[in-house]
């Protein structure tokens, strides 16, 4: 039964189809959209869409920029020397959370799962080769999650890249097993960065 007529319904149905929102929050956000004023809802549909429309992936690192390039990988303040590959862009923003990083990174957009049919390709593993061996890296700093899929990822990785004598590093344990990065707070983070070791 349709109770709240066609448009409520379909928007409602919209936003049950993001990822964490059930029926009944994307009812809650339906009806907050529907009672905002109509500017404030406008400015809502023009963000989403110039953000669908202008947001483009770094030529470098692969983290989502307005631009070619992101600000972390332009900046020449930066050691362009140091990447730390981490899986998603919220795990890139995480580190830069901390402020305490100064390398540059390398987002993968996933990791290796077999058991969900992610294989190698289907992640940013030859771009972070090709990378590798165009510009000057002194150490690659593995930071996907603690997971049993992260760690399969890393020590993939780290067979692929050991042979071009890159100083490869993972970091330390503080970072709970099987948590996500995004969920961690800074000092944690910025304690799993300092006690990173070699693989």
């Amino acid at each position: 039964m349709n109770v709240y007529g066609e448009q409520v319904t379909k928007l409602i149905g919209e936003l049950s189809s993001l990822p964490g929102i059930g029926v009944k929050g994307a009812t809650r956000l339906a009806f907050h959209i529907i009672n905002m004023p109509e500017e404030k809802a406008l400015s809502l549909a023009d963000a989403i869409s110039s953000a669908r429309k202008g947001v483009k992936y770094c030529k470098r690192c692969w983290t989502l920029t307005d631009g070619e390039e992101c600000s972390v990988c332009a900046s020449p303040n930066r050691d362009h020397k140091t990447i730390m590959v981490v899986e998603s862009p919220k795990d890139y923003a995480a580190y830069e959370r901390t402020g305490k990083y100064n390398g540059v990174y390398h987002v993968l957009h996933g990791v290796i799962n077999p058991s969900l049919g992610i294989g190698v390709s289907d992640i940013r593993l030859r771009e972070l080769i090709l990378r590798l061996e165009q510009e000057d890296t002194e150490e690659l700093i593995i930071a996907t999650n603690l997971s049993v899929e992260g760690e399969a990822t890393a020590v993939y990785i780290s067979k692929l890249v050991k042979p071009t004598g890159i100083k490869i590093t993972r970091i330390a344990s503080g970072v709970p097993v099987g948590g996500d990065l995004e969920c961690v707070d800074e000092f944690t983070l910025l304690r799993a960065l300092e006690g990173r070791v070699e693989l």
